[in-house]
């Protein structure tokens, strides 16, 4: 991750789209190819769908006659003798079935028939009857005559249904095959079309399992009961048109409703049909129409099936027909789909609702919502809808997330999830139409991840930068405000109104001196002196911006804001004092335990506050942050002047005028510091504020203030005088006061003149 970060930190920032618009682009290809993982996703989508909402079942005349495992009992194994069904189809009939569609295929003569029967008695292959001796030759002659043949039977029986009405009859059912076979099924309606040839879009055969000729070319209708799972297996819809070679077949369900209202012929309309715009593209069929119903179908001719729970209202068992009492009422009007749920004879196939259905059902299934109007349907600009929404709300995220942060994005992502999510389900449940929310929200959060992955790596990479530029001069706290702050460190210099603060130790050469033959041991004192002073510094948001030796340069307010900054400089040099007497308690303590003479340590201290330009400042090959400006030399100057006029801490002016209220401090002198030509005034920071508001500091501060009236005003004698009561009132100023004699003495004997302002030219620093 380490590498990675450093790689992120490196990329300029035009390259933080790059990343995202590939995962854009791979995303569109990846929908427009749709390759069959996308597709079995989706549809196990749609398969929740239907499992969340199913269809209500609803009453049509469709029902199915279950050859269950029941009626395998009561009337024996399949295949049953073909006379057997056609006395199924007499008792139906009779009870006023519309049509019958057989889910199975007569193919094979009835091993059960007479001829099937003797043959198999004289082990013969197919009944020979010159082969056989007179006497067995008599004998099979006389049984052949006085029992009809019952592949006969049953397609007199089909005839008469068809003779009947032609909006009554008999639907064969056929097998298609990929293979090529000597007979293809027989032809029973007519098919039209309009628009593109939809030939190139229907499932291709090239031959059938089909029914006996004697039986088929009586049935009213064939229909193909194929089905096309998809990739992973399950049943979702079912084509009601096939082809082989140029010849149009129509699927089981579709050819019972043709008979059903007795329609002649299939019209089906493709793209660029009136009413039906393709826009130059030939996209396939959009609907296909018999009778009075015109289904829409997917590109390819399939329907897709809404399914049902299991509903044992839709099922009549096979065995009750047979039964004295039936009851006839049951089938009247209906349209009847024969098959079987049993699981020996194994049709049975997955659908989304059940993993192991009739396929018979699925058949009465898609008839049901075909006479009900019950479409699903998944519209053609379903795909452009999803690349649309990928493109327009990822190129969003990929040049908006960047500039207005991650919470954008993730609104966008978030946004596109839900919605799509609650539009699909509202479509599907009101308007029965399948529209995937899943692959755009996925696309679209895979970009807004993406984005934010970067920004956060670039973030994370800009963090560990500013922790390591700034974790030795700047207290935890401030590293990390910083760190998650970084736009607040303006790189390459900007004006600021800032504190500087700068310490040095009084008398160094002379500590240096006693360490000559132990340079470890002034190494060991300067870091125990540096160290509490700068985190005195640290704890109060101060920026150490270098040590030289013995000294320690720090300021305020830079890179991280501080609206008290005068404070927290002035604090932070009282505190400074303060662990300063610590040590030297600590160094005291050492040295006559050690049996050496002590060397306490003493400090002066510049504080001053003025405009100055921090940033990056050096070489392009090395750079440190830092300072310029003619406040922070004033604060060196200070520094400097602390040793010459004999206190602790020297303040500038514009320190004071905003921290005097809090503090106690005496105005020292008007001075023109080496190096400048104005003068400036200086003062003492005595202490803070609970010195301030004794009486004795107040009555120090009005003498001193008297003192100085006096002194600038050429008042020699009263300034004496007053300068006497103040070295009575503070025995600590007594440097500053002995100062001020001799100043007096010099100006006694070489008066400045009338034009004297008072103020006193420094020559050293």
């Amino acid at each position: 991750m380490r590498y990675v970060r450093r790689f992120i930190r490196q990329l300029n920032k035009q390259y933080i789209y790059i990343v995202p618009a590939i995962i854009l682009v791979g995303a569109v290809w990846l929908r427009w190819e749709d390759p069959q993982f996308l597709q079995i996703f989706r549809l196990k989508l749609f398969d929740l769908y239907n499992q969340l909402e199913p269809r209500e079942f609803e009453e049509t005349p469709v029902r199915i006659i279950d050859i269950d495992d029941e009626s395998l009992k009561r009337l024996g194994q399949w295949p049953w003798p073909r006379t057997r069904i056609a006395d199924m189809l007499l008792r139906l009939f009779q009870g006023g079935t519309r049509v019958v569609a057989f889910d199975m295929v007569f193919a094979e003569t009835d091993r059960t028939a007479p001829s099937q029967a003797l043959a198999t008695w004289f082990d013969q292959p197919k009944l020979n009857l010159q082969e056989l001796a007179p006497e067995y030759r008599d004998f099979a002659n006389s049984i052949l005559q006085s029992i009809p043949d019952h592949d006969a039977t049953l397609a007199d029986v089909v005839d008469q249904i068809r003779q009947f009405s032609k909006q009554h009859g008999v639907v064969a059912g056929v097998v298609l095959l990929s293979d090529e076979t000597d007979h293809l099924p027989v032809v029973r309606p007519g098919y039209a079309y309009a628009g593109d040839d939809p030939r190139p879009h229907i499932p291709a055969f090239y031959g059938a399992i089909t029914n006996l000729p004697e039986i088929e070319e009586k049935a009213s209708g064939v229909g193909s009961f194929s089905l096309i799972p998809a990739p992973d297996g399950i049943i979702r819809s079912v084509p009601l048109m096939f082809r082989v070679g140029k010849q149009f077949y129509p699927a089981l369900s579709m050819e019972a409703l043709r008979v059903y209202q007795g329609a002649r012929s299939y019209t089906m309309k493709s793209s660029n049909a009136n009413k039906e715009q393709g826009y130059g593209e030939h996209t396939g069929l959009n609907n296909i129409k018999v009778g009075r119903l015109e289904v829409p179908v997917q590109s390819d001719g399939k329907f897709w099936v809404h399914f049902t729970k299991h509903v044992d209202e839709r099922y009549i068992p096979a065995w009750k027909i047979f039964e004295d009492d039936f009851d006839g009422s049951l089938v009247e009007g209906r349209i009847l789909f024969v098959g079987t749920s049993a699981a020996g004879l194994k049709d049975l196939r997955a659908t989304p609702l059940n993993p192991a259905a009739a396929g018979v059902e699925v058949h009465a299934q898609a008839a049901e919502q075909m006479l009900l109007g019950h479409f699903l349907q998944l519209p053609d600009w379903f795909n452009t809808l999803d690349l649309a929404i990928v493109l327009v709300v990822g190129g969003i995220i990929i040049f908006a997330g960047p500039r207005f942060g991650a919470l954008l994005g993730a609104f966008l992502a978030f946004s596109t999830l839900g919605g799509l999510i609650g539009v699909s389900w509202f479509l599907y449940v009101e308007e029965r139409t399948l529209l995937d929310p899943i692959y755009a929200s996925a696309a679209v959060i895979a970009i807004f991840l993406s984005t934010t992955l970067i920004n956060y790596l670039r973030t994370e990479a800009e963090r560990e930068q500013v922790r390591g530029a700034f974790a030795q001069y700047l207290s935890p706290a401030l590293v990390e405000q910083l760190a998650k702050e970084p736009d607040r460190l303006k790189l390459g210099g900007e004006l600021r109104n800032m504190t500087f603060l700068f310490c040095d130790v009084r008398g160094f050469t002379t500590i240096s001196e006693s360490f000559k033959s132990n340079p470890q041991g002034l190494t060991r004192l300067i870091n125990r002196f540096l160290t509490p002073l700068t985190n005195a510094i640290l704890e109060r948001q101060g920026t150490i911006d270098k040590y030289m030796g013995d000294c320690i340069m720090a300021f305020w307010n830079a890179p991280i804001e501080d609206p008290t900054h005068p404070h927290n400089a002035c604090n932070s040099a009282l505190s400074m004092f303060v662990e300063l007497d610590k040590l030297n308690e600590e160094l005291v303590e050492e040295a006559r335990a050690e049996g050496r003479e002590p060397l306490p340590l003493k400090i002066g201290i510049g504080v001053n506050t003025g405009d100055c330009v921090v940033g990056n400042m050096g070489s392009e090959q090395r750079f440190d942050y830092s300072v310029l400006g003619d406040a922070v030399n004033l604060a060196s100057r200070l520094e400097g002047q602390s040793k010459n006029y004999g206190v602790g801490i020297v303040i500038g002016e514009e320190t004071n005028k905003v921290s005097e209220h809090l503090y106690a401090t005496l105005e020292l002198d008007l001075i023109a510091v080496k190096g400048k030509v104005e003068a400036v005034r200086i003062f003492a920071l005595m202490g803070a504020q609970e010195r301030r508001e004794t009486s004795e500091f107040q009555s120090l501060r009005s003498r001193h203030d008297e003192m100085l009236r006096a002194y600038r005003g050429q008042s020699w004698n009263e300034a004496r005088v007053l300068l006497e009561e103040c070295r009575q009132l503070d025995g600590e100023l007594s440097e500053l006061y002995q100062l001020y004699d001799e100043r007096i003495d010099f100006y006694i004997e070489n008066p400045p003149g009338p034009d004297w302002d008072g103020v006193f030219v420094a020559t050293s620093k």
